[in-house]
């Protein structure tokens, strides 16, 4: 079993949990009085932003354990939108990443009204309500975990919900995902099953990808060039978490990222 399957079957259970401590029918009565309120556009904020840096608050990951053990969602996330980022990613999921949608809830309150994409692996409807509940403008669908009816119906639910979707693809054969018209296309330059990055990955898939699509390149990107090559191919977000986040302070590494980027 890759690291992903291992993720989903994990995550299988986990929801099932979280539906036995909250049910469905009590957290769509929770999400209702959202509705009143609509969210930060991502993809606006991406296609109208000079850098278009979608900063990562990311504590561990699989292949390399924990990356900032003591990162605090009150303060990191409101530093990366004081220093420049057009919109933030969460991790949401706590077994692999270290991850919570208690630290959305705490970025909220800290004082960040930037977009914030809900990162995590959303297999069940039931996600995406809580991604809405704990202050989420945007979630992460993956190709590769779901089925193209999965993905469609999970992503019509997400904007009845008042979400975008990031809807992430790695290969060719995925690419027949983006016909689904989400709100942003993402291509992965990181294997989910073995982890192994590529860059170039992002280059290769941009010009199969649809012209008008807003589209994002996500993982392994630690080099302001790397942006600006990415950014000739068509891509107007750029998801980078590591890079900063090993720095003793994420977001002034940001800070110095985009000053790197824009002169």
């Amino acid at each position: 079993m890759d690291i992903l399957e291992e993720i989903v079957a994990h995550k299988r259970v986990e929801v099932e949990r979280f539906k036995a401590e909250l049910s469905e029918r009590e957290i769509h009565r929770r999400v209702e009085p959202l509705f009143d309120f609509s969210v930060a556009s991502m993809s606006q904020a991406l296609t109208n932003s000079d850098s278009g840096i979608i900063a990562e608050f990311k504590r561990k990951s699989p292949s390399k354990g924990w990356i900032k053990e003591d990162g605090r969602a009150d303060i990191i996330p409101l530093s990366y939108q004081q220093n420049g980022a057009s919109a933030l990613s969460i991790l949401a999921d706590e077994k692999y990443f270290g991850g919570s949608d208690e630290f959305i809830k705490m970025a909220r309150h800290s004082g960040v009204n930037i977009p914030i994409l809900y990162k995590n692996f959303v297999i069940d409807e039931y996600q995406l309500f809580q991604a809405r509940l704990c202050g989420a403008s945007a979630v992460l669908l993956i190709a590769a975990d779901l089925s193209v009816q999965q993905c469609s119906a999970l992503l019509k639910t997400a904007h009845e919900l008042g979400l975008e979707v990031l809807l992430e693809m790695h290969s060719e054969p995925e690419l027949e995902y983006a016909a689904l018209e989400p709100d942003m296309c993402g291509i992965n330059n990181r294997n989910l099953g073995s982890f192994v990055t590529d860059v170039d990955n992002s280059f290769r898939l941009a010009e199969l990808l649809p012209k008008d699509a807003v589209k994002v390149s996500e993982s392994g990107i630690s080099n302001p060039d790397t942006v600006r090559a990415l950014r000739q191919a068509g891509f107007r977000g750029f998801l980078i978490g590591e890079n900063f986040m090993k720095t003793a302070n994420p977001g002034l590494a940001l800070r110095d990222f985009i000053t790197q980027l824009t002169h």
